[in-house]
């Protein structure tokens, strides 16, 4: 019995030394660009992103994860980083990537905190602020395409000009 639980622990050290020295999971902690890039899927994301505008200003963190506290940054920032991980390596991961709803609320509010001085006027306006900045602004962030697995986004939802 004591020899099966030596033969676990150390089952269990090599695969947790694997996975550290393989995945490098400490550099998932930091702010660059290149880390959101490890996986495939997000290549485009990544090479859309570097041709945008936004590219000399930003990382992906500056966007996609809250900036109005500490604890909500690490807390989404290890949800979204685990739901990546199961859909990325389960093989789910969908064809056109879309942001959940609470991403976009995110996001959006990112938006508005780094270009608060510019969108005041209309955030505060008359009119019902009901859109999201790349409604309009498409291609700031993520090129003209957007984030796709597909070579060409639907013409639909994102009309080719």
């Amino acid at each position: 019995m004591k020899r099966y639980l030596t033969l676990g622990i150390l089952a269990l050290v090599i695969s947790v030394g694997t996975f550290i020295y393989a995945a490098n999971p400490v550099s998932y902690m930091g702010t660059s660009a290149s880390t959101c890039n490890n996986c495939h899927v997000m290549d485009s994301a990544y090479e859309n992103w570097y041709h945008a505008p936004h590219e000399k200003v930003t990382e992906c963190v500056d966007c996609h994860l809250p900036h109005d506290n500490f604890v909500d940054y690490w807390v989404e920032k290890g949800k979204t980083g685990i739901h990546d991980v199961v859909y990325f390596s389960a093989g789910l991961t969908p064809n056109l990537i879309r942001a959940k709803p609470e991403a976009q609320n995110i996001i959006q509010a990112n938006c508005i905190r780094c270009h608060k001085d510019t969108v005041e006027t209309i955030v505060m306006g008359e009119l019902p602020f009901e859109r999201h900045c790349w409604d309009c602004h498409r291609s700031v962030a993520h090129g003209q395409r957007g984030i796709s697995l597909q070579p060409f986004q639907d013409s639909v939802i994102y009309p080719v000009k």
